[in-house]
C-alpha cells in the first residue's frame, strides 16, 4: 500500500472531528447491539469486538491498522501512538486524551483513544470526508462498510485467442500473459496446438506487433506457458530429462526472439493423485532449470499455481517461491466457475500461500469467469488488505467495460 495513503488512511482512523476539548474522564460503554465492520464486502476480523463509546465505533488499533497497511509505534513513556511515514507525515494520539497531531496541526478528537478489554482502542469515522476512503453506517444491522480507496498494485492481465475484442485495455496493465503456447500431450513445447496457440494476423495487427506496442505503451508482455496433467503430458515432460531440456530451451528461445520481457507457466493439474511428493519434486527441478535460463536472458518467470486449499497438491510454494520471480495464486474454480468465489476460501487460499511465501512475490488471481463488477472489488480488497504485490486478472476477452470500470475504482492501474 502505498505510503502516503496508508498514513492518510491512519490519520483518519484516528481523527473523528472536532467536538469538544475536553478530556475524557469517564466512558460509558454500549452493552448492545454489537457492531460488525466489513472491509470491501468482506467481514475484518477483530480480537475483541468494536464498541460504542459515546455515539463512536471504537475498533482495536492494531486490528485496524494491520488490515491497513499502516506503520505505527508505541511509547510506553509518553503514552502516545505514532503513524509516520515517507515525507513528513507524521499522526500522534496520546492515551485517553482527546488532543491529537496531524502533521503538527492540533486535531480534537470526538472520542479519546483508551484501552478497553486489554487492546487499543481508536475512533472509527470521516474516512470519505478527508482521505478517499469510504465508510457507511447500516443501522438496521449495525455494520460500518468501510469501502478502502484506490491503491496502486501490480496489475498482470490474462489474454488469449479470444482476447483481441479487449486488446485496448492492454495499456492499463502493468504486464499481459498472452497464451498463445502450450505442453501437448505427447509433452512438447508447442505454438501451434488446437487452443493456446500462436494467433494469426487480423491485418495490420500481427502478434509481434502487439507484442512491441504492448512494450512501447509501458506494459510488460509475458510468454504464457499452458499445460495440464490430464492425459499425463505435463507428468511426461516432467519425467524425461531430454524433453524437458528441449521445453525449457523451445520456452526460452521463443520468448527472447519475438520480444517477451518474462514467461508465465500455468501448469495445471499436479498433485490430484499419484506420488505427490514426487510431483513436487519434479515441478521444482523444472522450474529450478528454466528460472537459472530465464534469468540469464533477462527474462522474469511467473508461475500460475493452484492454491493450497485446493485439490492439487503438486506444488511446492516455498521452494517456488525462492525460485520464480512471483507466484500467481489462481485462487477461483472452487464451485461451478460461473457464480463469485466464496470469499473466505479465497481468504483461506492467501493465509496459507502467506505461510510459505513472502507477500512481495505473492499476486491474487482473480477469474472475471466467476466474478463480475459487484464482486471482483471484495477479491482485489483481500490483495489489499493482505498487502499482496498484486492481481492477475484472467481474462481479457471476459472483463467487460462495466467490470473494468469497478476495478478502476479499486487499483490505479498502469495508465
Amino acid at each position: 500500500m502505498n505510503n502516503i495513503l496508508k498514513l492518510a488512511l491512519c490519520s483518519s482512523l484516528l481523527c473523528t472531528g472536532v467536538t469538544s476539548s475536553s478530556s475524557l474522564s469517564t466512558v460509558t460503554h454500549a452493552a448492545a447491539p454489537q457492531v460488525s465492520i466489513t472491509l470491501d464486502g468482506y467481514n475484518l476480523p477483530f480480537p475483541v469486538a468494536p464498541t460504542i463509546v459515546k455515539g463512536t465505533t471504537m475498533v482495536p488499533f492494531r486490528a485496524i491498522a494491520e488490515a491497513l497497511g499502516i506503520p505505527v509505534s508505541w511509547n510506553q513513556a509518553s503514552k502516545t501512538i505514532t503513524a509516520s511515514g515517507s515525507g513528513n507525515k507524521k499522526v500522534i494520539l496520546t492515551m485517553n486524551s482527546t488532543n491529537a497531531t496531524v502533521d503538527g496541526q492540533k486535531v480534537t478528537l470526538a472520542v479519546a483513544p483508551q484501552t478497553i478489554n486489554n487492546n487499543t482502542m481508536i475512533p472509527l469515522s470521516f474516512f470519505s470526508q478527508q482521505f478517499g476512503a469510504d465508510v457507511k453506517w447500516d443501522a438496521s444491522n449495525h455494520t460500518v462498510s468501510i469501502t478502502s480507496p484506490v491503491e496502486d498494485l501490480y496489475t498482470l492481465g490474462f489474454y488469449a485467442i479470444s482476447s483481441y475484442d479487449e486488446r485496448a485495455m492492454i495499456p492499463d496493465f502493468d504486464s499481459v500473459a498472452y497464451g498463445w503456447s502450450r505442453i501437448t500431450t505427447e509433452g512438447k513445447f508447442s505454438t501451434s496446438n488446437t487452443e493456446f496457440k500462436w494467433p494469426q494476423s487480423a491485418g495490420s495487427d500481427t502478434p509481434e506487433s502487439m507484442i512491441q506496442n504492448a512494450t512501447a505503451q509501458g506494459t510488460s508482455p509475458y510468454l504464457m506457458v499452458y499445460s495440464v496433467d490430464g492425459h499425463g503430458e505435463l507428468t511426461k515432460n516432467l519425467e524425461n530429462p531430454t524433453l524437458q531440456n528441449q521445453t525449457i530451451q523451445s520456452i526460452i528461445d521463443t520468448a527472447t526472439s519475438k520480444g517477451f520481457k518474462g514467461i508465465v507457466l500455468d501448469f495445471e493439474g499436479l498433485g490430484w493423485s499419484g506420488d505427490k511428493a514426487k510431483a513436487q519434486s519434479d515441478y521444482n527441478a523444472f522450474v529450478k532449470n528454466i528460472a537459472a535460463k530465464a534469468h540469464q536472458q533477462g527474462l522474469k518467470l511467473t508461475l500460475a499455481l493452484h492454491p493450497l486449499n485446493s485439490s492439487y497438491t503438486g506444488y511446492d510454494y516455498k521452494t517456488l517461491g525462492t525460485l520464480a520471480d512471483d507466484l500467481i495464486i489462481m485462487a477461483y474454480d472452487y464451485t461451478d466457475k460461473k457464480s463469485p468465489e466464496p470469499t473466505d476460501k479465497v481468504d483461506n487460499a492467501i493465509q496459507l500461500a502467506l505461510k510459505q511465501v513472502d507477500r512481495s512475490k505473492l499476486i491474487l488471481g482473480i477469474s472475471l469467469s466467476s466474478e463480475d463488477e459487484k464482486s471482483v472489488n471484495t477479491k482485489i480488497g483481500l490483495a489489499k488488505r493482505y498487502d499482496l504485490k498484486g492481481v492477475a486478472i484472467w481474462r481479457l476477452g471476459i472483463i467487460g467495460q462495466k467490470a473494468m470500470d469497478a476495478m478502476h475504482e479499486s487499483v490505479e492501474f498502469n495508465k
